[in-house]
């Protein structure tokens, strides 16, 4: 018999041919595979056949990182292309305390935090945690105190390995048996032949790095471990014998330890003359809550940013070689987008502009922002300046009329329950936060739908909202983008609607609304305030621009004095509009969020499908239109 050509290598099929096999044989021509001891046989030839091909398949699936499924494997082979991944990331906090010194015998000069303990919580979680520094903190004592002003604390233990170098062992390698390790807070330290303490870097690359560099490498090994490597005389300064490594470092929960605020000190501070110092401490003052931790990166992150990055050579070039490097420089980042100045209106050659979401919250710090451009200069090219710009987040507020049997449903409460813990999870997923994403219509009335059997249907209206950080009592224009086209659905105004807030001159809380042009693609922005809910008065009616068809709000130059609403502290105004389309896009440098907050669930009974108004005379009809209320409550 002819060998076959096999398309699916499963049991029964294997099974089939051997015995096809054998019958082409003329000994076996009319024998009783079946009711023999030879089927016996025969499964288990087909049974190892069938573990051998898999097998083989799985070996040839892991040698590549695209279709790799164990972690070990992938990060080998993002080892053979430069790439380390990400390792677990402790949260940080920011606190104050204070040390009064007034009592003591000797008032010291200074006081030292040491390094390592430095706070433990209250349960949090069903957790306890403990926070950490990486360097003594030396502070002045003035006028009886010592003030420990900002400190940042770092989530997870602090921990110590070291090694001795025994040049005739070949095959030392120098391990770090901890798992969990944040490696950004990792110390490195050499007492070299003279016992001398020499600092090393952590080095990501070999450029600049010469036969005298005190530099180590590190990578990931088995079991999320980590290895550090040292020069060799040629790249990076080779270690002699009897050299004693020293590492420190933090052992962290990772994503865990985010969102304590409450501490309690537990650290070893020092006077200026070596005692140690018990009393006189004061209670913590949290300054900022934790935030910023994260688990180690996943196999899919590997698989997405390592060919990447091993593609953009460590230069940012393209757009696409700046979110990986920036990704990388930055790992709290929960989505980066990056365009050309030249895609720009008017364009803005030789820039490029940089938007990043962090994952815990909505904007990335000043600091942040200059350490980041900082970091790229050794990959940008020359010519080309990086701007960092904040995110525009674009809310979507859908409100839902939810229609259900009550014959199939327990109650209308359980139904909601289940549809709201849905949408949840829709709104948490990555189909929209990101850039680029897109808001699909008829992806979240399905979610609806299909949230429980008892759901008829569903009436969804969309909102979409801009937060203006407003600028208190300073005299400045505004431009609010959304990058989606405005419906005009009333020609005398009030398509665009906003919160409260004071200007100056005006007594009275004023709104923001709009007046269209006749051609319905421009209009003017209106300042009113509130006589009633049904009648205002116009403060003015040209205060601005608006462009329906490009979805852009322009203020003219005015002085806010308040705003109703605020956000961390920021005075904001909502400015809310119908899009023209349901479908919502997130054009260049614009984030697109679920607003949780304001998701509105209605839950009607449908009578028809019940069977209790089998005729319609009592259906309840929802509009799928938003009313005409003058204002954004």
């Amino acid at each position: 018999m002819a060998l076959v050509n096999f398309t699916n290598l499963d049991f029964d099929q294997i099974k089939t041919t051997i015995k096809n096999y054998l019958r082409s044989n003329s000994n076996f021509t009319d024998y009783d595979f079946e009711g023999s001891n030879l089927s016996v046989i025969i499964d288990t030839l087909a049974y190892n056949t069938y573990i051998a091909s898999y097998n083989a398949s799985m070996v040839s699936n892991e040698v590549f990182i695209d279709s790799a499924t164990l972690r070990e494997n992938v990060v080998s082979l993002a080892r053979n292309i430069g790439y380390v991944p990400r390792s677990r990331k402790s949260s940080r906090a920011v606190i104050s305390f204070f040390v009064d010194t007034t009592a003591f015998d000797v008032v010291p000069v200074s006081i030292t935090l040491r390094k390592g303990l430095v706070c433990t919580t209250s349960t949090f979680g069903n957790e306890n945690y403990t926070f950490s520094i990486l360097d003594d903190i030396t502070v002045p004592v003035v006028n009886g105190i010592a003030t420990f002003d900002s400190i940042e604390i770092y989530e997870g233990t602090y921990a110590k390995t070291s090694f001795t170098v025994d040049s005739l062992n070949p095959n030392q390698r120098y391990l770090l048996d901890n798992p969990n390790i944040d490696t950004s807070t990792l110390r490195v330290s050499v007492t070299d032949e003279n016992q001398q303490l020499r600092k090393y870097i952590n080095s990501s690359n070999i450029l600049q790095v010469d036969s005298q560099s005190k530099v180590f490498f590190i990578q990931e090994v088995a079991d999320q471990r980590y290895e550090l490597i040292f020069g060799d005389g040629v790249i990076g300064k080779k270690l002699e014998n009897g050299n004693i490594i020293e590492a420190s470092y933090l052992v962290t929960n990772g994503l865990d330890g985010n969102g304590v605020n409450t501490f309690n000190f537990s650290g070893r501070l020092i006077d200026s003359r070596g005692r140690s110092i018990t009393s006189g401490i004061s209670l913590i003052t949290t300054e900022l809550t934790s935030q910023g931790g994260s688990e180690i990166e996943s196999v899919s992150s590997i698989k997405n940013f390592a060919p990447r990055l091993y593609s953009a050579q460590n230069r940012a070039v393209t757009a696409s070689d700046y979110e990986s490097i920036v990704s990388k420089i930055y790992p709290e980042a929960d989505s980066v987008n990056v365009f050309g100045g030249e895609d720009l209106s008017p364009p803005q050659y030789g820039k490029v502009f940089i938007t990043i979401k962090p994952t815990f919250g909505s904007f990335v710090s000043n600091t942040i922002k200059d350490n980041i451009k900082s970091e790229l200069k050794q990959y940008s090219v020359a010519g080309i300046l990086p701007e960092i710009l904040d995110a525009k987040i674009l809310y979507i507020e859908p409100d839902s009329s939810v229609y259900y049997n009550e014959n199939l449903a327990s109650s209308s409460n359980i139904v909601k329950t289940k549809i709201s813990e849905n949408i949840f999870k829709f709104s948490e997923s990555k189909e929209i936060n990101k850039y680029g994403a897109r808001f699909k219509y008829s992806r979240y009335q399905s979610i609806i739908d299909n949230s429980d059997q008892s759901v008829t249907s569903n009436i969804t209206r969309i909102l979409m909202r801009r937060d203006l950080k407003a600028s208190i009592n300073q005299l400045a224009d505004y431009e609010i983008c959304f990058g989606n086209s405005f419906y005009v659905k009333d020609m005398d105004g009030f398509n665009i609607k906003s919160s409260g807030f004071n200007i100056s001159g005006v007594q009275q809380t004023v709104y923001i609304s709009d007046i269209p042009n006749s051609d319905l693609k421009t209009g003017n922005i209106r300042l009113f305030y509130l006589n009633s809910d049904t009648e205002f008065t116009t403060v003015s009616e040209n205060v601005g621009t608006i462009d329906y068809e490009k979805g852009e709000i322009n203020i003219s130059p005015i002085v806010f004095t308040s705003a109703v609403k605020s956000s961390g502290g920021t005075p904001i105004i909502e400015i809310s509009a119908i899009p023209k389309s349901n479908d919502i896009i997130g054009l260049q440098d614009i984030y697109l969020q679920l607003d949780n907050s304001k998701v509105t669930i209605n839950m009607i009974s449908d009578s028809i499908e019940s069977g209790s108004d089998s005729s319609g005379s009592n259906y309840i009809f929802s509009s799928s239109y938003f009313n005409g209320d003058l204002v954004r409550r």
